[in-house]
């Protein structure tokens, strides 16, 4: 898809092309907002698979795969086999984890090593333990790595739960809590995991001490100072620039993990009926989940947030959730018919909407009947908005699929409880997430222009020109392999890296643009249908030509003007 996928997987590409692993550059710009390993991982798969958009979304499925497997560990060693499971079966089928890896983002890669770091903390606490210096280190390497993956998060947030856990718990201050976890060791470890990246791409990319806390257009710091500075500290107090994001309201914040956490979050209920006391295994887990998740929500309760960015609590709510559901006590009965009632209701709107657009035609791609609200597209979901009545024209498959997926999840907690309920609840979840994968391929010309990027390759060799940023049109580049020109692009995340000493020449303006048009040279631009018609009336109708057209964008070539012929009489040849 256009946007962060294409982006993450094109700078991959320049790593693998390039050669540097260690500075990332996005159509040849400086691109330091991110930590590394995402690119590494799927710049890995290239080289074992081939440059491909299947390639670049493994690291991505396998780090999904991995956490589910990882909270089913987790919960069968703190609470039992059932458990568990449960916990692995309300993770690897609830909404936000599905949601949320559609896009190509570190987020579960670093939910994770969160949760991998929580396990071995209880691990090389507990008592009965033989091997607690393996899970000391597996601690440190957790950390280490969840530095490269999202920078400072990926070590304040699991030690920030474990020391509220160790306060909680009154071990805080007792000599036998340290020399189990080991934590001068650790640090070494994670140190050694993470320094070394951190000091070449502040080496190779200088100046090297700026610590001034104004953010502003135009000015380079260098490395060290964009990554820690402002990605850090400026965006948690929402002061970095480029302001190329946007912020939940905090009650929609909290509130939508009843929407990630679907169907499981019927039983959040029953977790509030459980004990907390450290008393034991099953007691001590639980309460470290609730200074996990606690710690996560309160933290960015007071900070700028998207919708994803609470992922890394999902293991320690699925954990509790998943407690929860194996006492199966009176509210988890309650939860179940909640459940069932709430899937009965989704099952008759998906009925009711296929129902009212059952004559209505489908012309074209769904492109031409969804609204446009670009205010949104900052937050994650914001292309949600965007869909209206007409769109479902285009899905009336995904919505028979998913009226059959709730139905059959409203018949299974409607007549029964407990393990049974339970899995067929994992199968309606199964069959509506197939449903939507198959509507995000009736999306893929409006969230993606792979459709023009097969155009463009079909046609003669040329240069490329896109519209405005580099991102809303990404996909492009990563298909074609072609280096864009950017037509008034120089903002938001390539704005820092346009002024860095020695950046290439990749903005044009519209000036620029009129120059290159008219030249003889074969230009293509690909724009949405606004931007060419601004172009149209730029450079006239009669100087290009529409190549092909998908989701509500075009490909245009430029139509040079003749070769100028001389009027003048000639000159007989002399014999």
């Amino acid at each position: 898809m256009d946007d962060v996928d294409a982006v993450q997987a094109q700078i991959a590409k320049t790593m693998l092309i390039t050669g540097d692993w260690v500075t990332a550059r996005l159509d040849g710009l400086l691109y330091l907002e991110k930590a590394p390993l995402i690119y590494w991982l799927i710049a890995v798969s290239y080289k074992l698979f081939g440059v491909s958009d299947w390639a670049a979304r493994l690291p991505v499925a396998l780090s999904s795969i991995g956490l589910a497997l990882l909270s089913a560990f987790f919960g069968m060693w703190a609470f039992g086999r059932r458990a568990g499971f449960y916990a692995g079966l309300c993770i690897s089928t609830c909404v936000g984890l599905f949601l949320f890896t559609r896009i190509q983002i570190p987020d579960v890669m670093l939910t994770f090593t969160i949760a991998l770091s929580m396990w071995a903390f209880l691990r090389a606490l507990d008592e009965e333990e033989r091997h607690p210096r393996l899970w000391a280190a597996i601690l440190a390497a957790s950390l280490g790595t969840g530095l490269l993956l999202k920078s400072l998060v990926g070590v304040v947030f699991p030690v920030a739960a474990a020391l509220l856990y160790l306060f909680f718990t009154q071990q805080l201050f007792t000599r036998g809590t340290w020399q189990r976890l080991r934590p001068i060791t650790g640090l070494l470890i994670a140190l050694l995991i993470a320094v070394p990246w951190h000091v070449l791409a502040t080496l190779r990319n200088p100046p090297y001490f700026a610590w001034t806390l104004k953010s502003e257009p135009g000015v380079y710091h260098g490395f060290l100072w964009f990554y820690v500075i402002n990605e850090q500290l400026l965006r948690f107090l929402n002061l970095r620039y480029p302001r190329d994001y946007n912020t939940v309201p905090r009650v929609y914040f909290w509130l939508f993990h009843f929407i990630w956490l679907f169907p499981w979050s019927v039983y959040l209920l029953a977790v509030a009926k459980l004990s907390f006391k450290p008393v034991d295994r099953a007691g001590r887990t639980r309460l470290l989940c609730l200074c996990w998740a606690g710690f996560i929500l309160v933290f960015f309760t007071f900070s700028t947030t998207q919708e994803y960015y609470s992922m890394p609590c999902y293991p320690a709510l699925a954990l509790l959730l998943g407690s929860a559901m194996a006492s199966e006590t009176k509210w988890v009965h309650r939860g179940t018919r909640v459940l069932g009632s709430i899937a009965a209701l989704a099952a008759l709107a998906c009925i009711a909407i296929a129902y009212t657009v059952r004559s209505l035609p489908a012309p074209g791609d769904i492109s031409s009947s969804l609204s446009r609200h670009p205010s949104a597209y900052t937050l994650s979901l914001g292309h949600m908005l965007d869909l209206t009545l007409d769109s479902f024209v285009y899905l009336r498959f995904p919505l028979y699929l998913a009226a059959a997926a709730f139905l059959i999840g409203a018949l299974a907690n409607l007549m029964w409880s407990g393990l049974r309920a339970f899995l067929l609840s994992g199968l309606m979840m199964v069959l509506f997430f197939h449903a939507a994968r198959l509507a995000l391929i009736v999306f893929d010309p409006y969230l993606s222009s792979r459709p023009l990027a097969q155009a463009l390759l079909a046609q003669p060799p040329g240069k490329l020109i896109v519209e405005g940023h580099f991102y809303p049109l990404s996909s492009i580049p990563f298909y074609t392999g072609l280096d864009p020109l950017l037509l008034n692009g120089e903002r938001l995340n390539l704005e820092y890296g346009a002024a860095a000493p020695g950046a290439p020449p990749v903005f044009l303006s519209d000036s620029d643009f009129a120059v290159l048009w008219a030249s003889p040279d074969r230009y293509y631009f690909v724009a949405s249908r606004r931007g060419a018609d601004r172009i149209e009336n730029l450079v006239g109708k009669d100087h290009f030509e529409t190549v092909s057209s998908s989701g509500g964008k075009l490909l245009l070539r430029n139509v040079p003007p003749p070769p100028f012929v001389s009027n003048a009489p000639t000159t007989p040849s002399m014999r």
